[in-house]
């Protein structure tokens, strides 16, 4: 048996991607990565031959291919219960966070998509979006203040609900959003993270370009 696959798309714009392969980087598996440049010739076809849905990321572990991003960490949860936290009340709660970013906040991925290369972008701030950053930051606040004695991430330790939300902070950190101490020190902690870090590194150096998430404005 070889090691797993995740299939990826383009580390600058796949949000999802980015979820999944910092779960698998947290839990110190060795995997192969595979990337697939979004939207170019032949990609629909290429994802199609590894998974029904089409889409990525794909986990492919001997004959097992799990697909989506919340399906795929709860699967490896399963094998490794330390992704979400040990408290029954905790584990709830970031199962809920979770899901809530799963499922939501669209105004916030219509406006401000990942793009990870762009620096100093500015965006109409809608009614709406001003809505979407707001909750986010009470999460982050609110998940921060009650575990901050049990480390830096949202419930101490890392754990699927960090994953969810990590591409939320390289939207903040490119579209310019302002958050309160908390909410920014948590940004901050994410952004100096070794695997995050290396993960910007590789997105910055890609040169494809997605232009419907090509937004805003220096």
């Amino acid at each position: 048996m070889g090691n797993p696959k995740l299939i990826i798309g383009n580390k600058n714009y796949s949000s999802w991607s980015l979820r999944a392969w910092l779960i698998l980087t947290k839990l110190g598996i060795e995997f192969e990565e595979v990337p697939v440049l979004l939207f170019s010739e032949g990609y629909k076809e290429e994802l199609l031959r590894c998974s029904p849905a089409g889409k990525v990321p794909i986990y492919i572990e001997d004959e097992l291919v799990v697909w989506d991003t919340l399906a795929i960490a709860e699967y490896l949860a399963e094998k490794y219960p330390t992704l979400w936290p040990s408290n029954v009340k905790q584990r709830a709660q970031a199962r809920s966070i979770s899901a809530e970013m799963h499922s939501g906040f669209f105004a916030l991925r219509g406006a401000m998509p990942m793009n990870c290369r762009a620096t100093e972008r500015e965006v109409m701030l809608t009614a709406e979006l001003r809505d979407d950053i707001q909750r986010i930051q009470d999460i982050w606040t609110k998940y921060r203040n009650e575990n901050a004695e049990a480390g830096s991430w949202l419930f101490g330790s890392f754990s699927i609900a960090d994953a969810m939300f990590a591409p939320v902070v390289f939207r903040f950190n490119t579209y310019g959003v302002s958050c309160d101490s908390v909410a920014g020190e948590y940004m901050n902690m994410i952004l100096n993270d070794s695997d995050v870090k290396r993960w910007y590194e590789a997105a910055k150096n890609e040169i494809a370009v997605i232009e419907e998430d090509e937004v805003g404005i220096v």
